[in-house]
């Protein structure tokens, strides 16, 4: 996954590969692990260091705080921008709901032959310990989903909307 984050006003380019639990941050690759150990606390180990970092909500972004220090996170997905496009576009024909990224299937929040609108949740995969909620692409009819528990490959198919 790749997103362009702003550190206090600096700009960085970040990739992050769950599957290897690294990030690349400018170029350069960097071991990287985070757990919850609270909604707003996360145990962060990074390059073989160890950091306790609290997360806020801060207008669009974040503010963080590790070791007596405070740092502004606005975080930009390039996706989030190409989604925005066509936002009020409705996507026509069979669309098949792929997996943004490994991991397995926690909740399944529709079923086979289900009507759903766009953007309705369909399922929930939990990857690294984060949950995310996959939607619909469209208004229509659930042809096929996965089952609650699967296991899935980044770019398999997790549904199809018809």
């Amino acid at each position: 996954m790749r997103f362009e984050i702003r550190i206090n006003g600096a700009k960085r380019n970040v990739d992050f590969d769950p599957a290897r639990n690294e990030v690349t941050i400018d170029g350069r690759k960097i071991a990287a692990d985070a757990a919850a150990i609270s909604p707003v606390a996360y145990s962060v180990l990074l390059g073989g260091r160890s950091f306790e970092v609290t997360a806020e909500k801060s207008g669009d972004g974040w503010l963080l705080r590790t070791a007596g220090r405070e740092f502004q996170l606005d975080i930009e997905d390039p996706r989030s921008w190409r989604r925005g496009r066509g936002a009020n576009v409705e996507l026509e024909g069979r669309q098949s709901v792929m997996a943004p990224m490994p991991g397995k299937v926690v909740r399944v929040l529709a079923s086979q032959g289900q009507k759903v609108d766009s953007g309705q949740a369909l399922l929930v995969i939990e990857a690294m310990k984060m949950q995310n909620e996959i939607r619909s692409p469209k208004s229509g009819t659930v042809e096929r989903l996965a089952q609650e528990g699967q296991t899935v490959n980044a770019g398999e198919i997790l549904a199809i909307v018809t």
